[in-house]
């Protein structure tokens, strides 16, 4: 795969993907996954590759953390990847710390004709050249490379300290420099709750969060550049607004638990045609007549009902989403199109950026695929989340009146 930095500029290829489900059956969704990764790479040739992973080990990460050494190995003695001869790997595997486990992991892939590539020491606050292949996982937190936090624990709802945070490391490529920034934010632990208000109670959860990452990152400690942010921000439709449009000719009933006479169920049936169910909903069951509406023309005529990054419109930017939702798709590995009857299908997984970071995109005319927002895998099984890509390129020093206007890019 000869890859070359010409005149166009330097290739990006921006990765998330919540791997939890792949801990989960090794053999065969792992197989899948990588090879559905593999050809992302094969078809856009970038040279610098950022894999940000959620959910690293699984639900049962105790013992599944061998498998994600296995996976990582998969990735960096590759004969796909064999061009890519500098590699970085920040794998968050310390569980048994509950104040710091997030279970992120950052991949970061160069290949072997960029030559002006520099990553950003956090505590000597100046950038080092980087060479050879290295994994770090237990000391997460003493790696100078990153900044890595999990969210403070009065952020959690329900008060469960869950596997929830953000990494940020900084790097500087063809003169270029920028954040990148993998998150995880909270989920709806209950579709009924979620149901009640609109917004959702969950979606303030998340605001509060992703405005903590945000001032974090453009504080005051560091010199401010670009920055992309991606992740599985969990970002759901406004539940009570997408029931009422798929349920507005229903009459709904309402199921209570007979010892505390809260809701436990709410059945949405036909007025007529035999009063047929339309859709029923629990804490973790969203089951609706039809799955299609999600899946035609990929789900677009639901995103008026993505608002959460609305909030942020002023700070972030996204391009066009033209894929379908990234979440919950089923985890049998023959199943690549179905979605789970757990949620409703939302746009989860997403690639974010600051206004200076779109700007560093270049977007060459009459060339429509200069630039590629999509999902990986849209066939075939890649766990309860489809991976989501950015394929772009950046021109040289881009980002160069950032980088030196302040004198902070000292490289070692």
């Amino acid at each position: 795969m000869a890859v070359k930095v010409v005149a166009q500029g330097t290739g990006i290829l921006l990765v998330t993907a919540n791997v939890g489900s792949l801990f989960e059956d090794p053999e065969n969704l792992q197989k899948l996954w990588l090879r559905e990764f593999y050809q992302t790479v094969h078809t856009h040739k970038p040279h610098f590759i950022a894999l940000h992973c959620q959910e690293v080990g699984g639900k049962n990460y105790e013992a599944s953390m061998s498998h994600v050494d296995l996976f990582v190995k998969e990735l960096l003695s590759s004969d796909a990847m064999k061009e890519y001869n500098r590699a970085r790997v920040y794998l968050d595997e310390n569980y048994k710390s509950l104040e710091h486990f997030t279970a992120l992991g950052c991949c970061y892939f160069l290949h072997e004709t960029l030559k002006n590539i520099h990553q950003f020491d956090f505590k000597a606050k100046k950038y080092k050249k980087v060479t050879g292949k290295e994994i770090y996982s237990d000391t997460l937190e003493s790696t100078p490379m990153l900044e890595k936090e999990k969210f403070p624990q009065d952020y959690f709802p329900g008060c469960k300290w869950s596997r929830k945070g953000f990494i940020r490391t900084r790097w500087s490529v063809a003169d270029c420099a920028f954040d990148l920034v993998n998150i995880h934010l909270f989920h709806d632990a209950s579709n009924l709750i979620a149901w009640e208000t609109s917004p959702s109670v969950y979606s303030g959860t998340r605001q509060k969060a992703m405005g903590y990452v945000l001032d974090r990152i453009s504080d005051q400690r560091f010199e401010k550049v670009p920055h992309f942010l991606f992740g599985d921000f969990n970002f759901r439709l406004d539940s009570k607004l997408v029931v009422e449009i798929l349920c507005s000719s229903a009459t709904m009933q309402t199921i209570r638990a007979a010892d505390t006479n809260e809701v436990d169920k709410l059945i949405f049936r036909e007025v007529d045609n035999d009063r047929k169910v339309v859709l029923q909903l629990e804490k973790k069951l969203f089951d609706y007549i039809n799955q299609d509406v999600f899946r035609e023309n990929n789900g677009i005529q639901h995103l008026e009902y993505d608002r959460e990054l609305s909030v942020f419109k002023d700070r972030l930017h996204e391009l066009q989403i033209s894929f379908p939702p990234s979440y919950p798709y089923s985890e049998d590995s023959s199943q690549g199109k179905q979605y789970m009857n757990t949620r409703c299908p939302a746009w989860c997984d997403r690639i974010l950026m600051s206004y200076s970071a779109k700007d560093l995109i270049l977007k060459p005319e009459n060339d429509e695929k200069a630039v590629v927002y999509d999902n990986i895998g849209p066939n075939v099984c890649m766990g309860d989340h489809k991976p989501v890509f950015l394929s772009f390129r950046i021109a040289a020093g881009a980002g160069k009146p950032i980088a030196n206007k302040h004198k902070c890019c000292v490289v070692q």
